[in-house]
């Protein structure tokens, strides 16, 4: 298999990494979510429309060779693989073909981890904000949210359209921190991989990740809390960073659900984007 590539990565000229919260000081009112990997068990299927689409282009890459890999943006990962340039004419069909492949063959067969959707719940029921900070696509997005029947669920989405680049650079955080409308010391990503915890730190962003897309918690070092999975986080909520954060911000708890249709859909059915650029960022 392939060596998993993980970091550090160093800030670009002229930009520097924010800092990070004092973890007991700072409360929580935002959580930002990636969805592959940590809510989803989707990463195999990933791995393996990339490598289908690369195979049948001519490339002798496995799906295990393409796994170390996602997590980044597809416009880091095709380059890496293979030398070609996302934004090249080859590229572009690369990424169109890998995108027609994984909706046709793999979405389908992509399932929750288990207790994800009722982490979501218990989240939104605190009164948290839940925003979705992917390298996904719009339209991939929206696939991706149905395959775990959250689409109402959150607050606000990020995708390829709303970043210049993907993880592990820091925009996509970035951009999900500025919809969630608190600031970075009042957020915490959600995430399964080293790619998620370098990008959320260079953000400012304390870091809570599950193992369960894969990664050791070696590779995972950064994250303030490391779970096996959404169920394991669920079980432990109240002692979680999550869950005394916002016990720590002084609101009481809301019980019940926001009214269907209202912020919850503002990302996925109402606020379409100015510009989806396809899926060049997705993994």
């Amino acid at each position: 298999m392939t060596e998993r590539v993980v970091g550090p990565w160093p800030d670009r000229p002229g930009e520097r990494a924010d800092a990070v919260p004092n973890v007991a000081a700072a409360p929580v009112e935002a959580v930002l979510l990636d969805i592959d990997g940590t809510l989803l068990d989707s990463n195999d299927a990933h791995a393996q429309a990339w490598s289908d689409t690369l195979r049948a282009a001519g490339f002798d890459i496995g799906s295990e060779q393409v796994l170390p890999y996602v997590g980044m943006g597809g416009d880091k990962l095709l380059p890496m693989l293979t030398g070609i340039d996302v934004e090249s004419d080859e590229g572009k069909l690369l990424v169109a073909r890998r995108r027609e492949i994984f909706e046709k063959e793999y979405l389908p067969t992509i399932r929750p981890f288990p207790k994800a959707r009722e982490l979501l719940e218990r989240m939104r029921s605190d009164g948290l904000r839940l925003v979705v900070a992917t390298s996904a696509s719009q339209a991939e997005l929206r696939g991706l949210l149905g395959a775990l029947g959250a689409e109402w669920l959150v607050d606000d989405t990020t995708s390829s359209s709303d970043a210049a680049r993907s993880k592990p650079d820091p925009d996509i955080v970035r951009a999900a921190v500025d919809k969630a409308g608190v600031g970075p010391a009042s957020c915490v990503m959600l995430g399964d991989s080293p790619y998620d915890v370098a990008a959320a730190t260079r953000a400012g962003v304390r870091t809570v990740a599950v193992r369960c897309g894969g990664w050791s918690d070696a590779d995972l070092r950064g994250a303030v809390e490391i779970y096996d999975d959404p169920q394991e986080l669920l079980a432990k909520y109240d002692e979680s960073v999550i869950g005394r954060g916002w016990h720590g911000a002084g609101k009481p708890r809301t019980t019940g659900e926001r009214p269907r249709g209202g912020a919850g859909t503002r990302g996925v059915e109402r606020g379409r984007p100015s510009e989806d650029r396809g899926d060049e960022h997705s993994a």
